[in-house]
This record gives structure tokens, sequence and C-alpha cells, in this order.
């Protein structure tokens, strides 16, 4: 509003003039008025006229210094502190809270102002709108150093605790990236029906993946819709805890691919990965501190500053920070770790310098969060053939990530993630062995015949192990644990599974009976209700499954035709197939 005080002064003086224009045209002495009405007529008048509507010398003066300051940006020249501690105390923003409040207001606009294509200056009102969050989020990350401490923290704490309450109200699943494990701000539906949020979605398709990273299904269309209702639900639950998320996009494009929309943004951008970068090198301990909580902020909120922090240099010392006994430090940097590597150069940087300490996290981390933050990122970066391969080189990398598979302290979200970063490993054939030699087989089935997991995770163990059962090492780890009964029991299950777990209990089955040859194509004739369940799969449309359904039920015919010597054995033994 201050930035438009001379519109608004332009405005509110063509209001009065026309006022008063008005009533003075307007023929009083030919309509019959009481004198009362006939002095207010005149005093309006008097005043309209006088009244001189101009900003406040203070509001002029603030508006002077922030252009200045936007200049100063521009160029990337570092603006003076005590100029930017004045503007804040005359717009009254003065704790870390107000800049996030003001942020998100601003982030509001300019989405309005976006979805307004009538607007002609809409451009310049973006351009503006961009400038000022640049200003603010400068203020945030750097300015507002002489917030006390406990302002700061109780701040953070808060919301921290908010945001756990609001999981707690909630299924994790509906509100949880199953790729980021961060709450989504733009959730959208890809072609197998799972939820993912935009950003992280369109990194996995954006590193050459054809396959729902949950089931493993390869999609006929990559496809991205906006999933409202999640959205919504999201909204309406962070609005009413006073939960901060880094931008709940109203538009069809994430944040996440926003890039600032002019040269001040930018240019403030860039002085804030600076010194931040520069804080994590030489800053004490708070500092240090208060550095890792802003990278973890600007990591997530788009890949410009996610680009600006890595060309800084933010990296290595978030890695080296890996290794503080600080919990908070430690849990921070690693969350900013797994941002940045969804960042290209980000990627390769911390493939190269940090990989070591990464498994080292996720085996030894300070808390579960920061542990689930190190497999997280463990997946994007195995996306990366090569780094996948160094990846399962490491000895420790593929038995962390089944640890918390099967470790009792995690939940079902925190162990599908744990299974995509494997899933995302298998990719690599490299690592196949690595991760039946980690137990994979007997964790996997210990957890499907636990019966007190979720569809979702019921099918990801399905998808994990019909990927391990493209070799015959894997068929026969599944065979000798009793894989193929279990398996054919929750195909012919009488409960509604979800259709996932279905088609994954189908894939696993078909490449058990491909390795596995006759016998195991024996044991499914004997078992009445395969094929019913088969038929079922095969109807329901689903390309990937009812694919896979048909050739199993073809090998049934041709068993059981062979059996009666009608025909020709004509089944082709030790062809693999991809199951996902």
């Amino acid at each position: 509003m201050m930035m438009n005080s001379d519109q608004v002064s332009d405005h509110l003086r063509v209001l009065t003039r026309s006022i008063s224009t008005s009533l003075s045209a307007f023929p009083v002495a030919s309509v019959d008025l009481t004198t009362e009405v006939n002095e207010l007529i005149d005093l309006v008048v008097r005043q309209a006229r006088k009244y001189g509507v101009q900003p406040e010398t203070n509001d002029k003066r603030a508006v002077s210094s922030i252009n200045r300051i936007l200049a100063l940006f521009v160029n990337r020249v570092v603006p003076d502190p005590d100029e930017i501690n004045r503007i804040l105390d005359h717009v009254g923003i003065r704790k870390w809270g107000d800049c996030v409040k003001e942020i998100n207001f601003l982030g509001e606009e300019i989405d309005a102002e976006r979805l307004d294509e009538k607007k002609k200056k809409s451009s310049d009102q973006v351009e503006l709108l961009s400038s000022l969050m640049g200003f603010i989020c400068y203020c945030r990350c750097i300015i507002l150093g002489r917030i006390e401490r406990d302002d700061h923290h109780n701040h953070h704490e808060d919301g921290i605790k908010k945001d756990h309450d609001l999981i707690r109200g909630l299924k994790v699943e509906d509100l949880l990236c199953p790729i980021s494990l961060e709450i989504m701000t733009d959730p959208v539906v890809i072609e197998t029906g799972h939820t993912y949020d935009r950003s992280s979605i369109t990194k996995w398709f954006g590193s050459g993946n054809i396959t729902c990273p949950i089931t493993g299904k390869i999609l006929t269309s990559t496809e991205l819709v906006d999933n409202v209702s999640v959205r919504q639900v999201i909204r309406k639950h962070c609005k009413t805890n006073g939960i901060v998320l880094a931008g709940i996009s109203r538009r069809r494009k994430s944040h996440d691919d926003v890039v600032p929309e002019s040269l001040a943004a930018k240019g403030a951008g860039k002085l804030i990965a600076k010194f931040l970068t520069s804080e994590l090198i030489n800053g004490g301990e708070e500092m240090i501190y208060r550095a890792v909580r802003e990278i973890r902020v600007q990591t997530k909120t788009s890949s410009f500053n996610r680009s600006c922090l890595v060309k800084a240099g933010a990296v290595t010392p978030l890695l080296k920070l890996l290794s503080s006994v600080d919990i908070r430090i430690q849990e921070n940097a690693m969350a900013g770790i797994l941002n940045l590597s969804k960042h290209v150069t980000g990627k390769s940087k911390i493939a190269g310098e940090g990989l070591k300490i990464l498994v080292e996290i996720l085996n030894e981390g300070a808390k579960t969060e920061t542990r689930l933050y190190s497999a997280s990122a463990l997946f994007y970066l195995s996306s990366v053939e090569d780094y996948s391969r160094l990846i399962g080189e490491n000895p420790d990398a593929i038995p962390g990530l089944m640890n918390i598979v099967k470790g009792d302290d995690y939940g079902d979200s925190a162990k599908r993630s744990a299974l995509l970063a494997v899933m995302g490993l298998l990719m690599q054939s490299d690592n196949h062995w690595r991760v039946l030699a980690a137990g994979a087989v007997p964790i996997l089935l210990d957890l499907l015949r636990s019966g007190e997991i979720s569809g979702g995770l019921t099918a990801d163990c399905l998808a994990t192990l019909a990927k391990l059962a493209e070799y015959p090492d894997g068929t026969i780890g599944v065979i000798r644990r009793g894989g193929l009964k279990l398996a054919v029991k929750i195909l012919s299950s009488s409960e509604d599974s979800p259709v996932a777990v279905k088609q994954h209990c189908v894939g696993l089955i078909l490449n058990l009976c491909l390795n596995g040859g006759r016998d195991v194509v024996g044991v499914l004739v004997k078992n009445s209700l395969v094929m019913g369940s088969l038929y079922t799969v095969l109807s329901n449309g689903e390309y990937g499954g009812s694919k896979k359904a048909s050739a199993l039920i073809r090998m049934i015919h041709e068993f059981q035709e062979r059996k009666t010597g009608s025909v020709e054995p004509n089944l082709q033994r030790g062809r693999f197939v991809h199951a996902w």
C-alpha cells in the first residue's frame, strides 16, 4: 500500500474534485431543500476544494529508500543495514514472523495479478510485487539478525509443533509428498492415481524416468492433473492451525518453477545466497543455525533459490555441518541438502563430495527426520545412473535403507520413502544382488505377513519383490521363503485391496513363473481361486496389470493343455521381463 501511495493519492484527488464540481454544478436554487441541507452542501463543496490529498512525508521517504535499495539489488550491491532497519520500523515489521506473513501476502497478490489477465498493467504490478518480495526475503535472512534468539526460536518451534499436530490429525500419506517427505504445496495426480508434489514428480520425469515412483508402472502419459481436493484440505488446515508453508500454489504453474520477475528480486536472491553461505563458513553457532534454517526455507521455495545457493558454494559447508553435534543444525542442513539434490549441479556436487556422509546420516542421524531426509536425497541422486552405482557400492547404503523398512520406530510413510529409494537403486542392475544381500526378501515378506501395513506400503513391497524376481536369484529367494504362496493369497483375497496391490501381485507371480518354470505354474493351477482373481485384474482395464494377467492366464492354459498332451510345450524359460 505504501509503494502505491502516489496512485492512491491521485485517485482520492480526482474523487474529491469530482464531488466539488458535481455539487457546484447542481441547481440547488431550483430544488426545494431545507436550510440545513443547503449549508451542508456548501460545506462539502468548500472542504472538497480545500482538501489536498498527498502521501505522508515519512511514506515518501520510505518509498524513496526502497527504490534506492532495489536499484542496489539490481547491481548486486549490499545496501545500508541502518536504512533498511528504518524502513522496517516505519512499516511495522519487527519480527521474523512479520516477514513470513508479508512474504505470503505478497505471494498471494502475485498469484492474483497473474490470474487477472484483463489488467493492462498487470505485468508491471507483478514486477513490483516480485521486487518487494525479494526485499522482504533479504530482510528476513540478513537484516533481522537483531531479533532476539527466543523470538526466532519460539516462532520456529511453534511452527514445527503445528505441522506435527496437522500430520497427526490427518493421514500422513494424504499430506506428504512420497518423494520429498514435505507437506505438498501443489499436489498433482499422475496416470496411476497417486498424488505427488508437482515439483518433485516433475524432477522425476525430468531425470528420464517414465514410471510411477510408488508403483513402478511404466506410464503411457506424464500428464499432471491438479488434485484440487487435497490442495483444499491442506489450505484449510494450514489456515486453521496457522501453519506457514513455502507458498501453496493457486496456479497451475508451481512456485518451484517460478523465476523472480524483476532484476531486483534476482539480485536480492543472489545476495541472500552469498550471505547465507558466508554465515555457514564464518558464523558462530547461533548464526549458523539461523543460516541453515533460512537455507532450508529458501531451497524449498523455488529452483531459482536452489540455483543461487549452489552457485554460491553452499553445498560444501552444508555437507560439513552434517557432522555437527547440534541436532538442530544437522537436521536443517540435511533438509537443505535434500532440496539441493533436486538441482542438477547440486546433485553432482553432493554425489562428488558427500555420498559417504549422507550414508552415515542415513544410519546414524540424530533424529528420525534427519535419517529420512537422507533417504530421500539418495532417491534423487539415484535417478542418475552413475550416482546410483556409487550409492550401491557403499556397503552401508542399501542396508541402511532396509533398516528403515524393517524398523519398528518408523511409520508406513517413512518405510515407503526408503523403499522408493531402493526401487530407484534397482534401476541400476548392479544393485540387484546388493539389495538381495541386504535381506530385502525376508524383510519385505515379513512386512506383508504382518497384516498391519497400509495398502500403499503393501503395494510398494510387492513392487520391490517383483523387481527382484526379474532375475533367477531373486526368484529363488522369494520362492524359498514362501513368497509365491503369500502372493497368491494376497491376489486371491476377498478383501477390497487397492488396484496397485493386485497389479503388483500379478507382476511378482508372472516373474516367478517366467524364471521358475512349470513347477511354479503348477502351483497356480492347483489353486482354484487364481484364475478368477486374474480375470478380475484383466477386466479392470489397467494396461500394465491387464497385460501381465493375460500372460499368466495363457501360461496356465498352456500348462493344462500340455498336461493333457493336446499341444507341444511352448514356454520360453529363462526369459526376463520388467515387472514395473
